[in-house]
């Protein structure tokens, strides 16, 4: 919230003038519209989220906000009135992840590109599995979430944006004709990644991951968050990351970014040492359940990590050092690894900048 932070008492007390009142002339009173999105849940009634947000401001600070000082979303009311422990619960299905339209634009290749109807045993066994997806929490769920007429409708969604389609396309979204397009250009690729999906699903694996932080999502995820959740998690193994360090330590080599060059202990001295990321290297589409081999994992520095998983496709460490060997040839400088760099007036070697 914007102005001020509003109390659960505050929170009751606009509660208590909206029963007294009646919604219409709640929202009237306080120039409210009806919720869209997210809808309290108190009592066994619904309240509108934002103006019960905006009023209870009347409350713990003095006035209330007017529609245009606050926003009901996820992020904002909804938020805020969670936290104060109160349940809310969405007014309608949250939009299609690409995790989701993966297996619905399998589901449609499997099926020649033509649409589904909702009675038939696949869609119905997909809206089941989908159901079962932990990305999509209890709050934002109603009771007609993933069923099956909404998959058999994504299906036409994604079929009638196929190239050899000759009727009027629906509305859709452009992930949906994202996805159809990475279908249509790697089939049998994005057949495996749909397949790793469903596996995971199906043996519960996904349930145990830990879930993503917010705003660490701008990494990019090509085949969806589940698998890149996988794929963060197996790099973030501790034991693994110690045998890989161990391994090359016995061959006698630096602990120094695959990538880049950048050494920690050469830079940062004692508190630098053994330190060093984890990247695995494996594509997504072809990680499956397998073991985790060391020749599977890269060393590399932190700066280098977030730009390898910036944008897909993820180059790997030989990759990224050539684009760094191309950047950097431009303007006639080298990498760490083949000199030391020159120290800033801060005293900061230009590879220490923005090491997270």
């Amino acid at each position: 919230m914007r102005k001020g932070a509003i109390s659960r008492e505050g929170v009751l007390k606009a509660i208590a003038e909206h029963d007294d009142l009646g919604r219409d002339r709640f929202l009237a009173e306080y120039g409210y519209k009806p919720a869209r999105g997210y809808l309290l849940l108190h009592d066994d009634r619904t309240y509108d989220s934002k103006a019960i947000v905006g009023v209870a401001h009347k409350f713990d600070q003095g006035r209330a906000l007017r529609p245009d000082e606050l926003s009901g979303g996820r992020a904002h009311a909804a938020r805020s009135l969670g936290q104060l422990g109160f349940v809310i619960h969405s007014s309608r299905d949250p939009d299609w992840t690409r995790d989701e339209i993966i297996l619905a634009c399998d589901l449609a290749m499997s099926n020649g590109w033509k649409r589904l109807e909702y009675y038939d045993p696949r869609v119905i066994e997909l809206s089941a599995l989908l159901q079962t997806m932990p990305i999509h929490p209890d709050e934002v769920r109603t009771e007609k979430f993933r069923n099956s007429n909404s998959v058999a409708r994504k299906t036409v969604d994604i079929t009638c944006r196929h190239p050899d389609y000759r009727g009027k396309p629906t509305n859709g979204n452009t992930l949906d004709v994202e996805v159809l397009n990475a279908f249509l250009a790697r089939p049998a690729e994005k057949a495996k990644v749909a397949q790793h999906i469903r596996d995971g699903l199906t043996t519960g694996e996904f349930q145990g991951l830990p879930p993503e932080i917010e705003e660490e999502d701008d990494y990019s995820a090509p085949e969806g968050r589940l698998l890149i959740r996988r794929h963060k998690s197996r790099e973030r193994d501790k034991g693994l990351r110690k045998r890989k360090i161990d391994a090359l330590l016995r061959q006698g080599r630096r602990l120094a970014c695959e990538a880049c060059g950048f050494d920690f202990e050469a830079t940062y001295g004692p508190r630098g040492a053994g330190y060093i990321e984890c990247h695995h290297v494996v594509p997504l589409h072809e990680a499956g359940e397998g073991r985790t081999r060391l020749s599977d994992l890269a060393l590399i520095c932190a700066n280098c990590h977030r730009m390898i998983h910036r944008r897909a496709p993820w180059p790997t460490p030989g990759e990224l050092r050539r684009l760094i060997q191309e950047a950097t040839n431009l303007d006639g400088a080298r990498l760490p690894s083949q000199q030391e760099p020159e120290q800033s007036r801060s005293g900061l070697r230009p590879s220490q900048y923005n090491v997270s």
